[in-house]
């Protein structure tokens, strides 16, 4: 073991192990965090991460497994010895309770104060709750509400307060697992964690920081462990290293280019034409969507950008205005109407929006298009669903065992790329995507911008939105902008920079050179 001259060695991890039906899954890593520091752990989706994540946290037993927590050695063979050894962790899923209120998801794994450890102390609860919001920077979410009322951003948001229950007495954690905590959040709502990062560093927590975004991991780490295939390939300082060296060692390959070219311009004939669309979210919005083009949605969180796509994708129903497709007038009053007008919408959050995670690849596949693979309207032809479900797979480069295995198996690229595969079933007239790359590795990004352009080429008109203004600036022909559910921007994106764009999102003015 080594010990870092300037910052004590908090957790050391050596020789963890894990096998699945013999497969390998994480091969003798080894892995060192240390006080006050930030340490990023990167790598693709299957690369391992979240097999280490679960060993540690003791959610799955480890084939071997050596711990030592400053020094000393210690087992972690459960979820409550990981916390009584001071162990937090903040999960990339929102693993939360839509029924219960925030207070309560805060609260779900401490005890509820209580009146003589028997009834619950709900003014305390609030209070604390509250505590707890404030201290992490969240003030905009009553500790009263509703978790289904609440957006994933926010819910996430929650998610990470509820791993700091307990500071508020003095009871803070050793070190702080991150599994990719700002794939909901804006950045705004990001830099609010940053700044919880900043204090848990001061008070010399170690914090363990997974994220696929390159650019917060050289702007918050000091070290950095990188992954593939199940093993760690090296542990650098971040002032050491670059995005393109990481990249190179995560994926095997150099991608040289993050965001692929427009081969073709696209045609200047309209897709898809909204006139002053109004629902309870958005209000009198109108553009037009050309054959091909790639049209970019940004704001801030509540700016109405993913209750746009719901509306057009048929999910909510519009107060005013109008769609029209090809020149005919639609009516969308439901997901199924838009689907067969070859609307195919990309949810926001693929675990809970877009996927039945318990049931097989093909199920997914194929959820909206059961009336293609049914005889008589009664049988489904099994075959012809798989077959179908072989060949989309296949065009988003889905990696898995068969069309049977089942969904919750998967990493997150690979769910998501699922998702796409049954917008894919059939060539859509207009796909739309909500945060399309949300939780993806740098590979799979990479195949889902590919595979984003060469639907493009086809004809269909594509409308993304995106928390990641890169992605925005990189993809797209042209940019809308909404603020508080209006329209209030639409702009080109050649020549924008980052803070240009986010400029426009605050509402500011901005002249697109």
């Amino acid at each position: 073991m080594s010990q870092n001259m300037t910052s004590p060695t908090l957790l050391h991890i050596e020789h963890a192990s894990k096998s699945y039906n013999g497969v390998p899954a994480l091969i003798d890593a080894q892995l060192t965090l240390h006080s006050g520091e930030v340490h990023a752990l990167i790598g693709e989706n299957g690369a391992g991460k979240s097999t280490l994540i679960k060993l540690m946290a003791g959610v799955v037993p480890a084939d071997r497994l050596d711990v030592w927590m400053r020094g000393e050695p210690v087992q972690i063979s459960s979820p409550q010895t990981a916390t009584a050894l001071g162990l937090r962790f903040i999960h990339q899923e929102l693993n939360v309770v839509p029924s219960l209120n925030v207070a309560e998801n805060i609260f779900t794994n401490q005890p509820y104060p209580s009146f003589i450890g028997t009834f619950v102390n709900w003014r305390a609860l609030y209070k604390e709750a509250s505590a707890i919001l404030e201290a992490t920077g969240i003030t905009h979410i009553n500790p009263r509400e509703l978790m289904a009322n609440l957006s994933p951003g926010d819910q996430m948001l929650v998610k990470i307060a509820s791993a700091f229950t307990g500071m508020q007495a003095g009871e803070t954690a050793n070190v702080y697992v991150m599994d990719e905590p700002t794939a909901s959040l804006t950045g705004e709502e990001a830099a609010t964690l940053f700044r919880v990062i900043e204090r848990l560093k001061a008070q010399g927590c170690a914090i363990l920081y997974v994220s696929h975004r390159l650019d917060e991991i050289f702007a918050i780490a000091q070290k950095v462990t990188v992954m593939r295939d199940g093993r760690v390939i090296t542990t650098q300082n971040i002032e050491d290293t670059s995005p393109p060296e990481l990249i190179q060692l995560m994926t095997g390959r150099d991608l040289k280019h993050v965001y692929p070219a427009r081969d073709l311009p696209y045609p200047e004939t309209i897709l898809l034409d909204v006139h002053g669309l109004s629902t309870h979210a958005v209000h009198n919005i109108s553009f037009s969507l050309r054959h091909g083009e790639i049209i970019g949605i940004a704001g801030l969180n509540g700016s109405g950008r993913t209750e746009l796509l719901r509306a057009i994708g048929g999910a909510d129903g519009l107060t005013g205005g109008s769609i029209t497709l090809n020149g005919g007038a639609i009516s969308l009053n439901s997901p199924t109407q838009a689907w067969k007008r070859g609307i195919a919408l990309v949810p926001e959050e693929r675990r809970s929006q877009g996927l039945v995670i318990s049931r097989s690849i093909a199920d997914n596949i194929t959820l909206p298009h059961l009336h293609d693979f049914s005889l008589g309207g009664a049988f489904l032809n099994r075959r012809l669903e798989r077959d179908i479900s072989q060949d989309s797979g296949a065009t988003v480069k889905l990696k898995t065992t068969g069309t049977g295995q089942t969904v919750r198996e998967l990493s997150g690229g690979n769910q998501q790329k699922v998702v796409f595969a049954r917008a894919l079933v059939k060539t859509p007239n207009v796909l739309l995507l909500d945060e399309p790359t949300r939780g993806v590795d740098v590979g799979a990004k990479y195949d889902i911008y590919a595979l984003i352009r060469q639907i493009s080429a086809q004809g269909t008109g594509i409308l993304m939105v995106s928390s990641e203004l890169p992605e925005l600036l990189g993809m797209c022909d042209r940019i809308l902008v909404l603020k508080e559910g209006q329209l209030i921007g639409d702009v080109s994106p050649e020549g924008m920079s980052e803070g240009d764009l986010l400029t426009l999102c605050y509402g500011e003015s901005y002249v697109n050179g």
